[in-house]
């Protein structure tokens, strides 16, 4: 077949059919003949006899065998011009040295120049799907070690080409092999992948200077690959929003927001044209049963309207069901590309790239003033919507959550190893919007969680003290503290309940009675939350948490739902502060015993998690599952674990891991700097 013919069929095959193993109805795309090109750049041979497994490997499988041919390029015989034209998919296994090698007209001499040429389209390079693999020794210097197969992992992407999987490492000192093997599995598991055959080049915009205009302070922003397609697999709307990316798209929320009066203020309507008694009117007939009075009751209702449900998938939020929602957090981005984790990581010992966020019920009882959403969540008092089956739930969940973290392969830098780890979920995060612990199945959910090993970490709003004193044990069980009066919590809160402050205090009076490992959250708003010291210590001895965690508000934006503006921000060193004068009027029970700068974030720990000199507020969540196994009773001394010495509070990390790295944004102007375990 010449390679006319096969460019040609190529193209047939990424345009025409059904997969029929999909079944009738799906509607991804079959590659009938695919063509797959391994370029090799090596020095000592290492890199092509890899590339030559790599090529068998897909030969031997029992599916690819059926689409695909392969064809092991060296990559300095390569005419690179022919990239221009090539519709391959194409793997790069590339050797990094600190002296002259093979691969440096390819990386240097050719993509570099074509990457910064201004005469080269930005998506030239947008036929070729592709993945890179390095070669290298980490006992270079740590500049020269992958610096090459990154470059080309990054530099292809700004061309326009498609990533089919992260950039993989294969260290000389760390069983090379072994890492290649588990790169080449997760290549075959993309290339095998029904919803991979569907052919969706990048779509990137660049500034004058040759960068990503989309990038924020973690890099490039994902792009919506799965708009348009019937599965609905892709993200609402044009673009993912991290929260702190909220209030770009605060008309719209606007938007939704008085949709979402206008549609409260019709349902009104709808029951003042009821009879006074608050009964149906007469109806018409000439039974006995027709006769009188009746009450015909309304059908539950979907929680989320067509309007609420857009401005929420807009936002980033993948809609489950009727009342359910699930998000990527930006952590686990930042995770998946090394640049280190969430606060929960430094406290708890949760990686976040293992974190599913997510909630079952995205109504909430309050209105707050710092509301990540801007109040395009649905509220209430009373569960009066649809109810969908917790296992239902939990499944739609995960898989979204999945379809989320497989969109992020093609996100630069991404670590290959974590992208893989990423698809099993370890920890899930009850917190993302409204009242998890409003769904009337809430136990049902936990316990599912619990059966597939997957700690549950649930937060609520302490408006619903019979629902705490009726949950079954969680991992670790939060309730926010926004305010020390009624008075402050009235106006930061905003309650819908009228004996608001009764059911705050009735909430904490129940966690204290729990007896298990239990958290008070406090967001610290400026002139709204930080005063009354007295008073949260009244409120700490009441409820009795295991932990206190207390956090700078996050500005999200002017969206007119509530009037905080920067000035209500306060800066790490003044949370410090707070959290010092807290401990103080506390007394012996609590001292400062961790800290997150990046997140503002300061814990506060009971003394019962220090033994000799040392804190344990990390989680041991193998014990934790033993522990709700063995059906018996036990507390959160029972499964606490060590926290390392790099989390402590007043070390120099403050609280970031060591071992990633850090990545600080970009200034306008400059060149984002990342610094190793700083």
């Amino acid at each position: 077949m010449s390679f006319a013919s096969l460019l040609s069929s190529l193209s047939n095959a990424l345009s025409l059919g059904k997969n029929t193993a999909c079944g009738d109805d799906c509607s991804c795309q079959e590659l009938k003949g695919g063509h797959i090109k391994i370029f090799y750049g090596s020095l000592t041979g290492t890199a092509k006899q890899l590339a030559q497994r790599l090529a068998q490997l897909v030969a031997e499988h029992p599916v690819l065998q059926q689409h695909y041919t392969t064809e092991v390029i060296d990559v300095v015989e390569y005419d690179t011009e022919d990239f221009f034209k090539e519709t391959s998919i194409c793997f790069f296994l590339l050797s990094n040295y600190n002296i002259e090698s093979p691969v440096d007209w390819f990386v240097n001499g050719w993509l570099k120049d074509a990457r910064y040429d201004f005469r080269v389209d930005r998506l030239a390079l947008q036929k070729i799907r592709y993945a890179v693999f390095g070669l290298g020794d980490s006992a270079f210097a740590e500049e020269d070690y992958m610096r090459d197969s990154y470059n080309v992992d990054k530099w292809l992407g700004q061309l326009g080409a498609t990533r089919l999987f992260p950039a993989g490492e294969g260290d000389k000192n760390n069983d090379q092999e072994k890492q290649f093997l588990a790169w080449a599995d997760g290549i075959l598991h993309v290339l095998s992948d029904e919803r991979e055959l569907a052919f969706a080049p990048n779509h990137v915009e660049y500034d004058s200077e040759g960068e990503d205009v989309s990038e924020d302070e973690h890099g490039e922003r994902v792009r919506d690959v799965g708009a348009g397609r019937e599965d609905g697999a892709g993200i609402s709307g044009d673009e993912v929003l991290d929260v702190e990316d909220i209030g770009k798209v605060a008309s719209k929320i606007k938007t939704a927001v008085e949709q979402k009066s206008k549609e409260e203020e019709a349902y009104r309507q709808s029951q003042r044209q009821r009879a006074p008694n608050g009964r149906a009117k007469r109806t018409i007939g000439n039974g006995k049963e027709d006769a009188g009075w009746t009450k015909t009751p309304a059908p539950p209702r979907e929680m989320v309207s067509p309007m609420l449900h857009k401005a929420l998938t807009k936002q980033g939020y993948k809609i489950i069901g009727s009342h359910s929602g699930v998000k990527i957090c930006r952590w686990t981005k930042s995770a998946l590309r090394g640049r280190g984790f969430c606060y929960k990581h430094t406290f708890y010992g949760i990686q976040s790239h293992l974190c599913m966020e997510t909630t079952p019920s995205l109504a909430c009882a309050n209105k707050c003033v710092f509301c990540w959403r801007h109040h395009t969540n649905p509220v209430g008092t009373e569960w009066r919507w649809k109810v969908d089956d917790p296992e239902f739930i939990l499944d739609g969940a995960m898989q979204n959550h999945y379809k989320m973290i497989k969109q992020l392969k093609g996100v630069p830098g991404v670590k290959a190893d974590r992208f893989q780890d990423a698809f099993t979920i370890r920890h899930c995060a009850l917190s993302l919007v409204g009242e998890p612990i409003f769904y009337p199945h809430i136990n049902e959910f936990v316990k599912l969680l619990h059966q597939k090993h997957i700690s549950s970490f649930l937060v609520t709003n302490a408006q619903f003290p019979d629902k705490i004193a009726e949950m079954d044990m969680v991992t670790q069980l939060y309730v926010s503290v926004d305010a020390s009066t009624k008075e402050a919590l009235k106006k930061i809160d905003r309650p819908l309940f009228r004996d608001f402050w009764e059911r705050f205090l009735n909430s904490l009076d129940a966690l204290s009675a729990k007896g298990q490992r239990t958290v008070y959250r406090l967001t610290l708003v400026k002139d709204y939350n930080t005063e009354d010291l007295g008073n949260y210590v009244e409120l700490i001895s009441r409820g009795k948490p295991c932990f206190i965690e207390v956090k700078g508000v996050t500005y999200c934006g002017y969206s007119g739902a509530s009037n905080l503006t920067m000035a209500n921000v306060p800066y790490h060193n003044e949370v410090i502060g707070f959290c010092e004068d807290l401990v103080n009027l506390l007394g012996e029970g609590y001292e400062i015993a961790s800290e997150h700068a990046h997140s503002c974030s300061v814990l506060i720990a009971s003394t019962r998690f220090k033994k000799d000199g040392e804190w344990y507020t990390h989680i041991d969540y193998e014990k934790f599952f033993q522990l709700v196994e063995s059906n018996k009773a036990f507390t959160a001394l029972d499964f606490m674990a060590k926290t390392p010495d790099w989390a402590v509070f007043g070390v120099a990390e403050g609280g970031f891991d060591p071992e990633e790295t850090r990545w600080y944004r970009k200034q306008k102007g400059d060149i984002g700097v990342a610094e190793q375990g700083c």
